[in-house]
């Protein structure tokens, strides 16, 4: 069992965000609207794209750093007529 990490107010689950991030990587890459005729090219598509992915997949290079965060969370703070 994954235990919860407290970060700030909010308890994350790690792998959680690892799944949500597999899943918006899938739905941009494979699935598209409309694409496929049945359920087994659908299954076919996903499960080559997991075999690919396993093998291409790195560590993400993030880019959104704490100076960021604190520059995004000063703005929010702002009155929307100042924030530009």
């Amino acid at each position: 069992m994954v235990e919860p990490l407290l970060v700030g107010s909010a308890v994350v689950f790690p792998v959680l965000n690892q799944a949500e991030i597999y899943f918006s990587i899938v739905q941009r890459k494979v699935l598209r609207p409309n694409e496929f005729p049945d359920l087994d090219t659908l299954e076919h598509q996903l499960l080559a794209f997991g075999r690919r992915y396993e093998q291409i997949a790195g560590p993400f290079q993030w880019k959104f750093t704490r100076a960021d965060l604190d520059r995004l969370a000063h703005r929010l703070d702002l009155p929307a007529t100042k924030v530009a």
